[in-house]
């Protein structure tokens, strides 16, 4: 199993992480009103926060289990499964088989992603097969992983909607929970001891509607809003990392914030070990069209305050499954040709990263 992360080395005491508001899942779910107008106020700034009392922290540590059990295979066998070039994320990456600078700098990180759609049609396949312990441990360990993520995330996308002045059940109606969609789990690896300052993972604002995260060292910097520097995310024990995605910026016209984000490697001496990720990515179901509630009066004042450019930007009319496949295609590796196919995996970042 990956070390634990009460075995890890402490945060360095020299390195400043950005501050995050807290949120409490459990008053969410009470309807609590104070921890409902945090929640807003953390989706309408930075666009990330943290999440406490979720009752998944050891969900998060089996996935990593079946993540390490994936990874010790040999690669000609894991290979069988891997994403591929043409805009499909279920299944292996390889290392160096992302890009993640204009350049075309390959990435140092291995992964696996489960799609939604399988987790919870398990045991009927619906997406694609996968390698032998994520089959042997669907059923125990990712389907009640998904479950969970699912559940967290259904409750503050309940909370927007109401915030954003929808009606009742609109953006349920765009993440029904047995639709075909993107959303699905990623265990990532990055190795210890990478060249400081070496990009895990290129700047990017992520593609769907909400990010559950969970790290067991640092490394994740955002870029906060009018900053021109990095800062750390620090994680904290039993605590989520959440964040709102590119779908739902375009669905609340800008009011929700998909900030710009990256990995590099962990500070101080955490980066002596490798790197684990667990992340479950919310995104809409493949046919639902992207373009801004104008109908609600709080989303269209705040629009039509936008320039025309950002309106633009925020109004693709494509569906979610075209703007997450055209994105993904042109992460891969094989896929880069020059700067311009790194222009061509943007999401909302306009220019900032």
């Amino acid at each position: 199993m990956p070390v634990p992360v009460k075995e890890l080395p402490e945060w360095p005491s020299n390195v400043e992480a950005h501050p995050l508001l807290v949120i409490d899942y459990q008053l969410l779910k009470a309807g609590d009103e104070t921890e409902i107008d945090r929640l807003w106020e953390a989706g309408t700034t930075l666009g990330f926060w943290y999440l406490k009392n979720h009752g998944a922290e050891q969900d998060f540590v089996a996935m990593w289990g079946m993540g390490e059990e994936v990874f010790k295979l040999p690669l000609e066998e894991k290979m069988k499964y891997e994403q591929g070039d043409e805009g499909l994320s279920f299944g292996y990456k390889a290392v160096g088989h992302y890009i993640v600078d204009a350049a075309g700098n390959p990435d140092p990180v291995e992964g696996v992603n489960v799609a939604k759609d399988d987790a919870l049609s398990y045991p009927k396949v619906s997406r694609r097969e996968y390698p032998a312990p994520i089959n042997d441990l669907m059923g125990t360990v990712v389907t009640p992983f998904v479950e969970k993520c699912v559940d967290i995330s259904n409750l503050m996308i309940e909370i927007f909607n109401k915030k954003l002045g929808l009606p009742e059940g609109t953006l349920a109606k765009l993440h029904g929970r047995n639709d075909f969609s993107a959303s699905e789990t990623r265990t990532i690896k990055a190795p210890a001891n990478l060249t400081p300052g070496k990009l895990a993972i290129g700047g990017h604002t992520d593609f769907g509607t909400l990010s559950l995260l969970v790290n067991n060292l640092g490394g994740l910097q955002v870029l906060p809003p009018g900053h021109s520097e990095w800062s750390y995310v620090r994680p904290l024990p039993g605590h989520m990392i959440c964040n709102v995605g590119d779908t739902l910026t375009m669905f609340s016209g800008g009011l929700l914030n998909s900030n710009i984000h990256r990995v590099v490697p962990p500070p101080g001496s955490q980066a002596k070990y490798d790197r684990w990720s667990q992340v479950y990515f919310t995104r809409p179901a493949d046919n639902a069209p992207l373009l801004p509630f104008l109908e609600s009066p709080i989303i269209s004042e705040a629009f039509n305050k936008l320039s025309p450019e950002r309106q633009k930007a925020l109004s693709p009319g494509v569906t979610s499954w075209d703007w997450f496949t055209r994105r993904q295609k042109n992460y891969r590796t094989k896929n880069h040709k020059g700067a311009d196919t790194w222009a061509a995996n943007r999401g909302t970042e306009h220019g900032r990263a």
